[in-house]
């Protein structure tokens, strides 16, 4: 019991004063300076700076006027600040629920494969998905109505009711939108989704709007990086980023395995987020964005495989995620962590990381890899709604507890994967159980087509009171809920 109770004494004596080196050093150079000049005393003091103005004035101006420009050139090449003053997510009608046992009835109604029935309730069961998740009004036809007037039905259902309700908490209007960002991977139109919003709520002739499609469940990300950028070009800026998936013209009915999956797990969602960078919006702001980092793994063939795969290869002892996405997926996230890594992570462990490597190269080549605690930079984790075993593995291999990973799994749970925009819901799902405080760091982790790995970081900047609206308001006190590893249907 006392071996325990040690080892986490000094690893608590060592973060704290490799963390607080610099911090340490400082105080003690600046108790050393004030003990200095409380012994020369104040009119010492004023006598030396008076003799070393008069006798070497060129040079006291010179530093003086170096000082004043570096200072200068310093705070005026820091980058804007960019802040999410607020955002909100589309909570889908009760009429759109599809439970397990209608979607298999549908399913059986409308594919006549046997196997393939077969394989989708067996993704179904396994998927983490709960009994309240929706899909739009089209996907409950037999077969489903896959034409474009309900897929920009679906569209303008869940793109203006999460727009109209950011607009009612943030009292937003139409005419402070300078920058709108959409991004949607499937379904891209002409006119475009981002020509719809300006349309609908009648937005300026001269905002700059861009649409982005084909980017998969990572493109929220994206969308924020790039709307930060813009930011940073534009003074005085707000920046409406809207990221949803729109599911209506995505019905496979075919038998292709990798296919049938989307069937099975996408659902449908939205959210609509409010940047600025506004110095007076800090005031309000919920967040303050700190660092956004993309990679881009060069994908082969193994990426557009079947994405699941049997375990045994007869096709009757279940369903496991694909080693070769997994791969890919890995890689992916290791390059991203790689270059979040310096920038987010206390010193503690990034000394750790960097003697462990260097032992490696060094020392034994066989010594295991130093993986850093990111529990140690992040209070809360988003990661990806896309499925189970993404979830699954990312808990993993970053060492995360049950607790860090519940926000993703409630959200698969209730919402099912709702493309780019479940990185939203299960934000909300953090402030709606109270646990979001002032200082507190998100980490949100979102995958997609490529394969991509993005990561954006966000610093809170007040305590956030759960609030009595949002899509988890009606069912918050329900979660969490145990899921099994199999449901049976």
């Amino acid at each position: 019991m006392a071996v325990p109770v040690f080892q986490g004494a000094v690893k608590f004596a060592y973060r704290f004063l490799v963390n607080n080196l610099v911090t340490l050093f400082l105080a003690t150079a600046m108790t050393a300076i004030a003990w200095t000049l409380h012994r020369l005393g104040q009119d010492n003091i004023v006598d030396y700076s008076w003799w070393l103005l008069q006798q070497k004035p060129v040079e006291s101006l010179g530093v003086a006027f170096f000082v004043s420009l570096v200072a200068t050139v310093y705070f005026m090449s820091r980058p804007r600040p960019v802040y999410l003053v607020d955002y909100a997510c589309f909570k889908p009608p009760a009429t759109c629920r599809v439970p397990s046992a209608t979607f298999i009835e549908h399913t059986k109604l409308i594919n006549k494969d046997e196997k393939s029935v077969q394989f989708q309730t067996r993704i179904l069961e396994r998927s983490g998905l709960g009994e309240e998740t929706c899909l739009p009004p089209a996907n409950h036809f037999i077969p489903p109505n896959a034409t474009m007037e309900a897929s920009r039905a679906e569209a303008q259902l869940v793109i203006f009711s999460a727009i109209d309700d950011l607009m009612k908490k943030t009292g937003l209007k139409h005419k402070d939108i300078d920058i709108l960002v959409v991004n949607c991977s499937l379904f891209s139109p002409t006119p475009s989704l981002s020509a719809m919003i300006i349309n609908k709520y009648k937005l300026r002739s001269n905002i700059r709007s861009f649409n982005l499609s084909g980017m998969g469940c990572s493109a929220g990300l994206i969308s924020i990086d790039l709307a930060r950028d813009l930011l940073q070009v534009h003074p005085r800026a707000n920046a409406l980023v809207v990221s949803t998936e729109i599911i209506t013209p995505n019905f496979y009915n075919g038998n292709q395995r990798s296919m049938l999956l989307p069937n099975c797990l996408f659902r449908m969602g939205a959210a609509a987020i409010l940047l600025s960078n506004r110095r007076r919006e800090a005031r309000r702001a919920k967040y303050r964005l700190t660092h956004v980092v993309r990679t881009h793994k060069g994908a082969d063939d193994r990426a557009y495989r079947c994405v699941y795969e049997e375990e045994d290869g007869e096709g009757h002892s279940g369903i496991s995620l694909s080693k070769d996405l997994m791969t890919i997926a890995g890689e992916a996230l290791k390059s991203n962590i790689t270059t979040l890594g310096p920038l987010v992570l206390p010193m503690s462990e990034q000394l750790l990381f960097v003697l462990a490597l260097a032992g490696r190269k060094l020392v034994n080549p066989k010594w295991k890899s130093y993986l850093p605690d990111f529990k140690q930079a992040f209070e809360h984790f988003c990661i990806h709604a896309g499925g189970r075993a993404v979830i699954d593995e990312l808990q993993k291999n970053l060492s995360l507890t049950a607790e860090h990973v519940e926000a993703s799994r409630m959200t698969l749970h209730r919402f099912g994967n709702t493309s780019s925009s479940s990185l939203w819901y299960e934000l909300n799902y953090i402030e709606s159980k109270g646990r979001m405080r002032r200082g507190d760091r998100v980490w949100q982790i979102g995958f997609g087509s490529g394969f991509k790995c993005n990561s954006a970081v966000w610093k809170c900047l007040r305590t956030i009171k759960p609030t009595v609206d949002g899509p988890w308001a009606d069912c918050i006190d329900r979660y969490p809920v145990q899921i099994p590893e199999v449901v049976r249907l």
